[in-house]
């Protein structure tokens, strides 16, 4: 006999990627300085603090980029835009020269990459590595950052890409004309 959906079941590996399926994340790829330049896309970029400013993300030790960042002092963080589903494959896409054409980018403060046309960018000063498990949190704080006034971010749900249905809130006055 089948188990109720709402039995609880361990917290395994599996389970807690089932279950992490149904958070949704703005995508963002992660960028730093080589050689050679490394990037990758993460679904795990968030404010830590803001006084002082600190952001976060997630990366796997065994991730090809992990090398790079592991003795990178600044990083690009980029939040991707609903349009570019492409640019997030090409990042998690592992063996492929991630900055090759189609890639639209350029050198940034400090030789970091800055990817064209994201909803919005952060360069972001490395303060700590702190590894856990089979993973390190990368903690950074923000020195520059660039953001658009209009788009949609890319969402991560369920294992594929989305977007939001209206990024207009009608209580908002600043988006009345």
């Amino acid at each position: 006999m089948p188990e109720p959906a709402d039995t609880p079941v361990d917290a395994d590996a599996d389970a807690l990627r089932t279950l992490l399926r149904h958070q949704a994340s703005t995508v963002t790829v992660v960028t730093a300085a080589g050689p050679p330049a490394a990037g990758f896309t993460a679904t795990s970029f968030t404010a830590v603090s803001l006084r002082p400013p600190i952001v976060s993300f997630c990366l796997d030790l065994g991730s090809s980029s992990w090398p790079v960042v592991s003795r990178a002092r600044h990083v690009g963080v980029h939040l991707l835009g609903h349009g570019q589903h492409e640019v997030a494959r090409r990042f998690a896409t592992s063996g492929v020269d991630r900055f090759a054409e189609p890639t639209r980018w350029r050198p940034g403060p400090e030789g970091v990459p800055v990817l064209d046309d994201t909803l919005a960018w952060l360069l972001c000063r490395v303060v700590d590595r702190v590894v856990v498990g089979d993973h390190a949190v990368v903690l950074a704080e923000p020195e520059l950052l660039r953001h658009a006034d209009v788009g949609s971010p890319l969402l991560y749900h369920r294992g594929r890409y989305a977007g939001l249905a209206d990024t207009t809130d009608p209580g908002d006055r600043r988006s009345a004309a």
